[in-house]
């Protein structure tokens, strides 16, 4: 009797070791999840002063040294080609990773800078490595490295995307179509099957309609044709908008099919 008491409370010793380790896990991530997130907004905000003292400052005395706005920052950017191409790939990087700024933001930013073909080709090059990084520390680090920057509810919401059977096409399909949280789904895509190489591959493809009218609308926009940037602006998110709805009824469907399956079972 003794012995055998000896032994449950043994094993309780061990369930509750069992338990504290957990919860010191689930402690410990929660902790490093918090402290992403700190550095995470110190990041931003450094950005945002380095932004306004090495562009704004420059772009306002050229304004009220006489020069009109659309053409002071064109000359900015000219008198400083190598380093405004460099700070451009390193905001785009910065968006994929931590994804305070949207991304219709900087690609029309690139627009107003280097135009509609090299804005894209630039966001796209950012995209790319930026991308790159997450899909990788995805694939090695797993789903404690997702949950640091994505809830598990929103992990979950994308399950259709980990149990597709056409994953390729389906990635071709978000990130075509406009409205979609392609940011969330980059760090999603990283638990699947896919490789990397074919998911760059598509997701950029996919990407560039999109990229180019927002880099199309920042250049009408620095060139005075604010009647061609309404509408291709206004184009956009009627597009964004049907593609959101189209999205949201794909994802209820396959939940919905998910929670049949898990009836007949």
């Amino acid at each position: 009797m003794e012995r055998k008491e000896i032994t449950n409370a043994a094993e309780n010793q061990e369930i509750a070791a069992a338990a504290e380790n957990t919860d010191g896990g689930r402690r410990k991530h929660l902790a490093l999840k918090r402290a992403f997130g700190i550095i995470s907004v110190i990041i931003f905000f450094a950005l945002m002063a380095f932004v306004t003292v090495y562009i704004g400052k420059p772009l306002i005395d050229k304004i009220f040294g006489g020069e009109n706005a659309a053409e002071a920052f064109k000359s900015m950017v000219a008198d400083n080609p190598i380093k405004a191409r460099l700070i451009y790939i390193g905001i785009q990087i910065f968006q994929v990773f931590i994804a305070l700024i949207p991304g219709e933001v900087v690609e029309i930013a690139g627009g107003l800078a280097f135009g509609p073909i090299e804005g894209t080709g630039l966001s796209l090059l950012g995209v790319a490595i930026g991308s790159s990084i997450i899909f990788l520390l995805t694939k090695t680090l797993g789903m404690r490295f997702v949950e640091l920057f994505v809830s598990r509810d929103r992990i979950n919401e994308l399950k259709f995307l980990r149990n597709g059977k056409n994953l390729e096409w389906l990635v071709f399909y978000i990130f075509f179509i406009p409205g979609t949280p392609k940011d969330l789904f980059t760090y999603v895509v990283g638990l699947t099957r896919i490789k990397l190489l074919p998911f760059l591959a598509i997701s950029l493809i996919a990407r560039i309609p999109s990229v180019l009218s927002s880099t199309w609308g920042g250049d009408a926009i620095i060139s005075g044709q604010y009647t061609k940037a309404i509408i291709i602006f206004g184009t956009a998110l009627v597009c964004s908008l049907v593609g959101l709805l189209i999205y949201n009824l794909m994802k209820k469907r396959h939940n919905e099919k998910e929670e049949e399956k898990k009836i007949t079972e």
